[in-house]
């Protein structure tokens, strides 16, 4: 009988802690990607999507991991019921032509725990470049016998680029500001 180790889930790239190689699938509950955008173009108003799913994968070389996304927009929340549901709407997400968006994405400019998040994210049919800030903010063993590691992304896009047009005017700019803040916090846990 050979007694095997399990892999450590952490290691060292250039003097700094990073994930093991390997396939790391996000924790739904434990994933949050919000947006912030101006009402009045004074005003800010959160939102975030409880329905996301992914992976990442972890390359030997932090710098050729990748991350596979998909947000159930039907899952948008902005503590409004109506304003969610025009967020559903044809204005905006049309969820019932366009269930989810999909980020695909691959590491960038990597040094030590942080780097860039360069990909095509794709809303309402339409793709664009998107690149986010990204960071690996550490690991832990949870009480179940899983391996957690927790990423961070964020960055800003202008909402147009999809297709998302809708507005009104009003004295001194818009209703809705074009540029929207994204923030992405994600645990993933480390697949057998």
């Amino acid at each position: 009988m050979t007694d095997t180790k399990p892999a450590a889930p952490t290691r060292l790239v250039a003097g700094a802690e990073v994930p093991a190689p390997g396939r790391w699938q996000l924790d739904p509950g434990h994933t949050e990607t919000a947006f912030i955008g101006r009402h009045f173009m004074l005003t800010k108003v959160r939102g975030r999507f409880t329905g996301v799913t992914g992976t990442i994968v972890v390359a030997e070389e932090p710098g050729e991991s990748t991350v596979e996304v998909t947000i159930d927009m039907a899952s948008v929340t902005s503590g409004s019921q109506a304003r969610d549901d025009h967020l559903r709407s044809p204005d905006f997400f049309d969820v019932a032509r366009h269930p989810t968006a999909i980020f695909s994405g691959r590491a960038a400019g990597w040094q030590g725990t942080r780097g860039l998040l360069a990909g095509q994210l794709t809303i309402r049919g339409i793709s664009r470049p998107v690149t986010l800030a990204a960071g690996y903010l550490g690991h832990v063993a949870d009480p179940w016998g899983g391996q957690r590691a927790v990423f961070t992304a964020e960055g800003t896009l202008n909402r147009e680029d999809w297709g998302l047009t809708w507005n009104m005017p009003i004295d001194g700019g818009l209703l809705v500001s074009r540029d929207i803040r994204i923030e992405i916090e994600a645990e993933a846990v480390l697949q057998p």
